[in-house]
């Protein structure tokens, strides 16, 4: 149930984000959800794309500095309150929430979050007690 998220660390220079883009494109790498997060000096693009195992290998191949690190996907309502929801069941079982973005599911019409806890395994389980879909990483990659 865990997807694989792949992090890039970009200097804050004019075209960076544009040269990912690219690269992954030549190699019909499909991004699927994606958050920047940045400072004055650098940022950090996190991604989850159709093929991480590529994607890593493309993008280190073209000098940039990449991490893979494994988060989770939740479908959610795409209604108000539907993240709240989910944020309050992590939230009651102790479950910090390190960063979150989300994106819409073509196919469920959903919005799914894709989640960086402390610890993947509880909050599935937290979440799945209540009714909520954890989505597996081919569904994630497939959309």
């Amino acid at each position: 149930m865990l997807v694989k998220q792949i992090s890039v660390f970009l200097e804050n220079k004019e075209g960076r984000i544009a040269r990912v883009t690219k690269v992954l494109s030549e190699k019909q790498i499909n991004i699927r959800a994606l958050s920047i997060a940045d400072t004055t000096e650098f940022g950090i693009l996190r991604i989850i794309v159709d093929n991480p195992v590529k994607a890593q290998s493309t993008l280190k191949e073209n000098g940039f500095t990449v991490t893979t690190t494994e988060v989770i996907a939740v479908a959610i309502e795409d209604q108000p309150g539907g993240l709240a929801h989910a944020l309050d069941i992590l939230h009651s079982n102790k479950i910090s929430v390190e960063y979150l973005y989300a994106f819409i599911s073509k196919a469920s019409k959903k919005a799914n979050v894709i989640l960086r806890v402390e610890d993947c395994e509880k909050a599935i389980d937290c979440l799945q007690s209540k009714d909520f879909t954890v989505l597996t990483a081919s569904e994630v990659y497939n959309q």
